[in-house]
């Protein structure tokens, strides 16, 4: 016997389809926001009304902001540190990234996916536990309290997940391609400039995106290889902040500096959403 399902049955059922996904989304949304959100309005709070739980400040304030930056603060100089480590480490392991997975995707060559299965293994190392060899070897050789200290570790984390991701995205471009622009001409050098790298762009674009915001986020290498204040970068900076108003708890100021440091990656993630997309889902010519 079959039982007909009545029509506000069905429509009830229908709807509850379509809601379901929505509300899924939405509550994913809330739990990943929550955290930025309560640390733009706790840095928007006065110093006296750090401890408030309310969802939004009583009175407005800057005065987080402009501690933060005060002369004996030294932030802006933490803010200048992070932006050359990260920049610095970026522009090599796109250099050096694109002509290694380049390499790797067009090349024939006898251990081929065995140099890759290396390349990717080495990321898999925990970033602490190379830490103590480092920190000697750069102590033998002066190398504590400076900038190359933070960017050759990066640097070494950052090439594994850039190689493996433009390989991939060299391997998807057409290698007729480049057969056409050496017949036309061209060295595999040339072919590599004027071809293949205006093609990858999306993929280049991307990895450096990523690259940077891991490098700017850095914590343990930097913390481990400085010890000097002004060579401190962004994010060791925020987590030895002290405050600047005598021997208070400096939430305000943390949560204002964590602003700071965060609303940049935020703004270009935003801005270049949809050609980092188009990076992470291209790889080839429509």
């Amino acid at each position: 016997m079959t039982v007909m399902a009545k029509p506000g049955q069905s429509s009830a059922a229908s709807s509850a389809r379509r809601i379901l996904p929505y509300a899924g989304i939405a509550l994913v949304v809330v739990y990943c926001l929550a955290p930025f959100y309560w640390m733009v309005v706790s840095a928007f709070r006065r110093p006296q009304d750090q401890f408030d739980n309310s969802p939004l400040p009583a009175v407005w304030s800057m005065e987080n902001f402009s501690a933060v930056f005060k002369p004996d603060v030294g932030f802006g100089r933490a803010l200048a540190n992070s932006l050359a480590v990260a920049g610095t480490t970026t522009v090599l392991t796109l250099v050096v990234g694109t002509c290694t997975a380049y390499a790797l995707a067009r090349l024939r060559f006898r251990g081929k996916n065995l140099v890759l299965a290396v390349v990717i293994a080495t990321s898999m190392f925990p970033t602490i536990s190379l830490i103590v060899p480092l920190l000697k070897l750069f102590t033998d050789i002066g190398w504590i309290n400076t900038y190359q200290a933070m960017i050759l570790p990066s640097l070494s984390f950052a090439l594994p997940l850039a190689v493996w991701n433009l390989t991939v995205f060299f391997r998807q471009l057409p290698f007729e391609l480049e057969q056409a622009a050496m017949v036309d001409g061209c060295t595999r050098g040339q072919a590599f400039r004027r071809i293949i790298i205006p093609l990858a762009a999306p993929g280049v674009f991307t990895t450096a995106i990523i690259t940077f915001i891991c490098a700017w986020n850095e914590f343990i290498i930097a913390l481990s290889m400085v010890n000097k204040k002004e060579m401190q970068t962004a994010t060791v900076a925020i987590s030895k902040f002290t405050g600047a108003y005598g021997f208070d708890q400096p939430f305000g100021t943390q949560m204002a500096a964590g602003v700071i440091v965060t609303v940049p990656l935020v703004a270009v993630v935003l801005i270049f959403q949809r050609r980092i997309i188009a990076g992470l889902t291209a790889g080839g010519v429509k």
